[in-house]
C-alpha cells in the first residue's frame, strides 16, 4: 500500500474488485484519448499534480490506445486490464469519496442589450492576471491565483456584488446579454455555456478566468437560513427558490463574491462536449473533474457511487472515466465531478447527484511499480 499523500493511500486491488467493472462498456472514452494524445503532441504536457503521474505515463498509455481500436466493451476493457493496474484512493479522514455532477447549461442570450436582455456575459478584463508566487504580494490571501494589476501592485479584484453592480460597464467585454441573472450564475457555477440567439444561433462559452475570491456555495447559504431542508437541497431545487423570491436573488448570489469570465469556444461539432480545463472536448457520463492539484489530466478512473441509480436505468453508477476538468470546489484525492452533457435533461441529471463513491485510479503498469 503506496502512501501516495499525507492526506490519503493507493491500496493496489484487481480489476475483479471493482463493482461493476463486468457491466461497463468503457470504449466512448477512445475518442478523448484520441484529443489528448493530440493535444499532448501538438501543444503541451500537462503538469503533474502531487501525486506525481506525469505526461510521460500517460503518453505512452494514449500512444498505446491509438493502437488499440477496440470493437466491443470486452475489447475495451481488457485494454486496460492489459495496461493498467487499479488503486482503490483511500482519504485517510473517511471511507469513501464524493461525486457530484455539472453540465453544459444552455443559456438564452442576445448580441445587444435591451429590456429583455440585460444581464451581461463578461470576458476576461485586461486588468485581471494570475498571480504566481514571482508576483504574489505578501498581504494577499494565499488561495487567489487572480488579482487586479493597479500602479500600486496586485490588489484583489473587485467581486460579484461590485460586477453586478457595473464595475465593469463601458470596457466592451460584453459576449452577449443574458435575459436571466440566475442562468448567467449557474453558467458562472458550471464554467461552461451554450448560448443561443433568438435567430437560432449556437456557440458555446467556456472559462476564462476567475475574479479569485472562493466559491461559497448558495445551497448551504439557503440551507442554513432555513429556506430549503437539506434534504432536499438540489440545483433543481434552488433554481425554484429563486423563482419564487425574485427580491432576494442578489442578497443570495453574492453571497458566492466569486465571478467567472469567459472566452468563446467555437466547436464544430456541437454534438462533441464542451472544451474544458484539459483543452479537449468533454464524453458525457465519461468525463471526470478532478482536484487539479493532486491528480493529472488524462489518467483514467473507476468510479462506484453507491446509490446513484438514476443516470444507469437503476443500475449503482459505475464507469471508467477520464480526467478532464477541475473546479474550485473540487477538492480532495476522492473527489469527482461527472459531466453528464449539455441543455436542460442533463442538467436534470446533474442536479440530483451527490454520493458517496469509491474512487479508483487506473495507472498504466510501467509507473504502477512507483505506488506498490
Amino acid at each position: 500500500m503506496s502512501e501516495a499523500g499525507s492526506a490519503f493511500r493507493l491500496r493496489p486491488v484487481s480489476f475483479e474488485d471493482l463493482p461493476g467493472w463486468r457491466l461497463d462498456d468503457p470504449s466512448s472514452l477512445w475518442a478523448a484519448m484520441t484529443d489528448c494524445r493530440n493535444y499532448l503532441q501538438s501543444v503541451k504536457p500537462y503538469k503533474a499534480g502531487a501525486l506525481g503521474l506525469t505526461a510521460d505515463d500517460l503518453g505512452l498509455l494514449l500512444e498505446r490506445a491509438s493502437r488499440a481500436s477496440p470493437r466491443d466493451a470486452r475489447e475495451a476493457r481488457s485494454f486496460f486490464e492489459r495496461e493498467t493496474r487499479p488503486f482503490r484512493i483511500e482519504p485517510n479522514n473517511t471511507r469513501s469519496g464524493v461525486v457530484t455532477a455539472f453540465y453544459e447549461p444552455e443559456v438564452a442570450v442576445s448580441d445587444a442589450q435591451d429590456d429583455e436582455y440585460r444581464h451581461p456575459i463578461y470576458r476576461r478584463p485586461l486588468d485581471l492576471v494570475d498571480v504566481t508566487e514571482t508576483n504574489r504580494p505578501a498581504d494577499l490571501d494565499p488561495t487567489y491565483a487572480f488579482a487586479m494589476q493597479t500602479d500600486e501592485g496586485l490588489v484583489p479584484y473587485p467581486d460579484r456584488r461590485s460586477i453586478d453592480q457595473g464595475w465593469l460597464e463601458g470596457r466592451r467585454l460584453e459576449i452577449a446579454w443574458a435575459r436571466s441573472k440566475v442562468d448567467v450564475f449557474f453558467a458562472h457555477v458550471q464554467g461552461a455555456a451554450r448560448l443561443r440567439y433568438p435567430d437560432g444561433r449556437l456557440r458555446r462559452i467556456t472559462y476564462a478566468a476567475k475574479a479569485g475570491h472562493p466559491f461559497s456555495g448558495i445551497g448551504r447559504l439557503l440551507i442554513d437560513l432555513g429556506e430549503i431542508p437539506e434534504t432536499k437541497i438540489s440545483m433543481q431545487s434552488i433554481r425554484t427558490w429563486l423563482g419564487e423570491h425574485p427580491e432576494r436573488i442578489d442578497e443570495i448570489l453574492w453571497h458566492n463574491r466569486s465571478y467567472i469570465f469567459f472566452r468563446e469556444a467555437e466547436v464544430e461539432d456541437l454534438s462533441r462536449g464542451p472544451i474544458a480545463a484539459a483543452k479537449v472536448p468533454l464524453i458525457a457520463g465519461r468525463s471526470l473533474a478532478i482536484d487539479r492539484q493532486i491528480h493529472t489530466f488524462g489518467f483514467p478512473f473507476f468510479i462506484h457511487a453507491r446509490g446513484l441509480t438514476h443516470m444507469d436505468g437503476g443500475r449503482e453508477f459505475a464507469r471508467t472515466m477520464l480526467a478532464l476538468d477541475t473546479g474550485s470546489a473540487i477538492v480532495g484525492p476522492a473527489r469527482g465531478d461527472i459531466f453528464t452533457g449539455s441543455g436542460d435533461e442533463a442538467g436534470e441529471l446533474a442536479g440530483a447527484v451527490h454520493n458517496q463513491a469509491d474512487f479508483y485510479i487506473l495507472i498504466p503498469k510501467q509507473a504502477a511499480e512507483r505506488f506498490v
